[in-house]
């Protein structure tokens, strides 16, 4: 009997969440590479990336509606022998908004909202053996994320926040071949059908401090939140004799991620920002899910299987540079990231690369009440190369390409 190795398809489709996470969800944050923790130019996707800023915005009403567009280039596997593997292109659309409040009572609070998609998007293969177990995985992430901020002082301020995290992913792989089921019976081909959901929660921390009128500090912090996900699984085999339609779950973990940031105004009105930013990727360990008690013992063996994965947690450096001028802002930035997934796991539905990304962008000023930006990012995908010596899925080759383009365009309503 000849086993292939397979993913679990729903917590497959959910880590695409983090190797593909999305921390740019709002126009300014695509310009500057989310290199937007310690300054903030009045906008209200400060509710998002460091609520702790909102106390020193102008007291009023603050709203933001963004739309972003995601290209993700297709992705070549050169293996060291045989045809070239390649994914398919992808293309998404995807909106969000951010609210903060006027002052509350006596000045010394303010509130919160955010709706964005932190991570999804998806990748498809239509050739084997990429698409034996990785067909397609695509996955919709929506939080929503109210917050509240205080002061401490003139120069310091606080915030907390509650995270809710809707998960939905669709698996779908066209199947592995010589498989025994212990029945009799040969069966050529095992196709399967994934669908999972789930709603989980978290929290973020945020800190604000202006000791000086050109020097601005942040630090912010994001929760771990294990995901749950719920759903039916359908193992189907051409030859009829064997059907699996039942369900299945699985916890993961969403990984914690903590942000330090630093940025300086020159008298010019230029502002420069550095972030550093940590994302705790060592909690995903391994893949450990369940099906219902009716599945085949054999393809439990294939599709239940623990597998460790061995993630490292990760840094990132951002660099964003503001220019502020009579009814324009200009951004730009640079975002150099790290893989989390070792060479030894890594498989065809995540194929992680270190990358670096550039972007810029702007802000036009209508009057005192509305403002429009519009901004592009480019991510660089660095080549990963993987020996079956050491990987535990048989990988034998090249990963090249997979960029991303994100283009956003937003507007801004202050009343």
């Amino acid at each position: 009997m000849k086993k292939i190795a397979f993913m679990s398809p729903v917590v497959s489709s959910l880590l695409i969440a983090g190797g593909y996470k999305i921390p740019e969800t709002s126009t300014n944050a695509v310009a500057l590479g989310a290199a937007n923790i310690a300054h903030n130019q009045n906008n209200a996707d400060a509710a998002y990336y460091n609520p702790a800023k909102m106390i020193f915005m102008s007291d009023e009403n603050h709203i933001e509606a963004d739309l972003n567009y995601i290209h993700i280039n297709k992705e070549d596997y050169k293996p060291t022998s045989g045809n070239i593997l390649r994914s398919e292109n992808e293309n998404f659309y995807i909106p969000s908004l951010h609210y903060v409040s006027p002052k509350l009572g006596n000045n010394s609070a303010r509130v919160g909202v955010s709706i964005v998609s932190p991570g999804g998007l998806s990748r498809k293969w239509n050739q084997e053996p990429a698409k034996t177990s990785a067909q397609e995985f695509t996955l919709e992430v929506v939080e929503v994320n109210p917050t509240v901020a205080f002061t401490i002082n003139e120069k310091l301020g606080f915030a907390v926040g509650f995270r809710v995290v809707n998960t939905k992913g669709v698996v779908k792989s066209d199947g592995t071949t010589d498989i025994d089921p212990g029945e009799g019976v040969t069966l050529s081909k095992v196709a399967r059908n994934m669908t999972g959901e789930s709603t989980d929660f978290g929290y973020n921390l945020a800190l604000s401090y202006q000791p000086i009128s050109n020097l601005e500090l942040g630090l912010t912090y994001r929760s771990k939140i294990d995901l749950n996900p719920e759903g039916n699984a359908k193992l189907t085999s051409t030859a009829g004799s064997l059907v699996y339609n039942g369900p299945a779950n699985v916890s993961v973990p969403l990984p914690a991620a903590i942000n330090a940031a630093i940025a300086y105004t020159f008298i010019t009105k230029t502002t420069l920002e550095i972030v550093y930013e940590r994302t705790y990727w060592s909690a995903y360990k391994r893949l450990d899910f369940t099906y219902d008690t009716s599945i085949n013992p054999t393809l439990k063996s294939i599709f239940g299987t623990v597998k460790p994965k061995e993630w490292k947690d990760t840094n990132t450096f951002r660099f964003g540079l503001t220019q502020e001028l009579k009814n324009m802002t200009l951004m730009a930035g640079l975002v150099i990231d790290e893989a989390p997934a070792p060479e030894k796991t890594i498989g065809f539905e995540l194929p992680d690369t270190d990358t670096v990304s550039v972007s810029l962008g702007g802000r036009y000023k209508i009057n005192d009440k509305i403002d429009l930006g519009l901004s592009a990012l480019y991510s660089m995908h660095d080549k990963r190369t993987v020996s079956s010596s050491v990987n535990d899925n048989g990988l034998d080759g090249e990963f090249t390409d997979g960029d991303v383009i994100i283009i956003s365009a937003g507007l801004g309503y202050k009343f």
